[in-house]
């Protein structure tokens, strides 16, 4: 969310940023708001000076035996004592329309973001390992499940309808061991603190790390108005809300692995057999608050520990920087780690990480205060997939299936399940 004294500063970088996000320009309506609140507020000051002015003349007026004045001025004291009670309801009006407004503008980009229209022009970043060579015609993930009976769409359809999955056996062991994993990895080598954080959350949360107002409709609410969480990253961004921090305690890095939800999984009609656009799903997530001189290396921090599970997974991905027609609303740069998929013959999505700057931080009044200087400033807010647990469960059932329809456990993987090479039909 921005600070509408920077837009009156720098109108035309904010109306460039949205043009490169395929948006018009904001300015123009902006200013408009803010200048009618602010000379409202001034008539409002005027009055309130006035108020107390006449109070003054009042006694003045009696003690000089004016009494006609003295009531001139009682009169006028009530009169502007009912225009300053009305007038303070009509600013908090004009700056709730404000603060509504400004929230619906997404961030602006930082200047190495290419520009671009949508997921076309983004640019890949840097390619690691190598695609694996099959001597077979490789199957897509929901051919193998359905074909060793460890994953079914039917009796998910009976239970929850479309989008959804029920996973069993060794396929459903094998999607916890991969969040047990990454878990272990992000707290051990990477100096993440696992967090177990609700999965319900208030509107002021979900406001914080901007789900809301613009994506309400892509999301679950629940009877009494709460929020099941479409990622991690909304309770564990909002873990600092509406504090102040020191600057030592900077950075904070956060971890959590749990169910996600979300009721908008995708265009329609795309993706709709297999768990790659779920409505439920597990991920891993990642969440770094940060000071403004080092969250830019931070966002590179924070891609190399997602990088880190596909390699020692062993699987082939690429990076991308996206473009700004491509990137999310809060985001000032985004990477994303596309893994290779046999089956498909395609890369897809498995991992985001983001900076958005104070973006997030000043929806949530969260500050820090600087060892040296005074005063206190916004903190920076980074989030990321580390990785999505369902996508990362496609990529190693594809990327390691057999002839004979079974798939090798990826060696990372079998501490976590006893040791088991290979599951095979149940």
């Amino acid at each position: 969310m921005f600070d509408i004294k920077w837009i009156r500063d720098n109108p035309e970088a904010l109306d460039k940023a949205l043009a490169s996000r395929g948006m018009a320009p904001a300015s123009p309506r902006l200013l408009e708001m803010d200048e009618a609140r602010r000379a409202h507020v001034a008539r409002l000051q005027e009055a309130q000076e006035r108020r107390n002015a006449a109070s003054k003349e009042i006694g003045q007026a009696k003690a000089s035996g004016d009494e006609a004045k003295a009531a001139a001025l009682i009169d006028e004291i009530a009169s502007l004592k009912s225009f300053v009670q009305n007038g303070e309801e009509e600013e908090r009006r004009l700056t709730a329309l404000l603060d509504d407004e400004l929230a619906t503008i997404p961030n602006v980009p930082l200047a190495e973001v290419p520009f671009g229209e949508s997921e076309h022009d983004n640019a890949v970043h840097h390619v690691s390992g190598e695609k694996p060579d099959f001597d077979f015609e490789p199957k897509q993930h929901f051919e193998i499940g359905e074909g060793l009976g460890l994953m079914d769409f039917e009796a998910a359809a009976k239970l929850s309808g479309a989008r959804f999955v029920v996973l069993k056996g060794m396929l459903a062991r094998l999607e916890r061991a991969l969040a047990q994993f990454m878990l272990d990895l992000h707290t051990t080598e990477h100096g993440y603190t696992e967090i177990a954080p609700p999965l319900m959350v208030r509107d002021e949360v979900m406001f914080g790390t901007a789900q809301l107002p613009k994506f309400a409709e892509d999301q679950f609410r629940t009877m009494d108005g709460r929020w099941l969480i479409p990622t991690a990253e909304v309770p564990l961004t909002n873990l600092v809300r509406e504090k102040i921090l020191a600057e030592a305690e900077l950075p904070i890095r956060v971890t959590a692995g749990t169910p996600c939800f979300r009721l908008e999984a995708g265009s329609a009609g795309r993706d709709t057999r297999g768990m790659l656009r779920q409505h439920q799903f597990m991920k891993v997530e990642m969440v770094s608050i940060t000071t403004a001189e080092s969250s830019r290396a931070e966002l590179d921090r924070m891609r190399d520990c997602a990088e880190k599970v596909l390699q020692r997974l062993g699987i082939h991905y690429r990076v991308v920087t996206l473009c700004t027609g491509d990137m999310g609303f809060a985001s000032q740069m985004t990477y994303d780690i596309e893994a290779w998929l046999p089956g498909q013959n395609t890369y897809r999505e498995i991992s985001s990480c983001s900076v958005c700057g104070d973006f997030q931080a000043r929806r949530m009044g969260t500050r820090y205060r600087p060892t040296e200087g005074k005063g206190v400033r916004y903190v920076h807010t980074l989030n990321g997939s580390g990785i999505a647990v369902g996508r990362a469960l496609i990529a190693v059932i594809e990327n390691y299936q057999n002839a004979d329809g079974s798939v090798t456990v990826p060696e990372a993987l079998r501490p976590y399940l006893g040791g088991l090479e290979t599951i095979g039909r149940a």
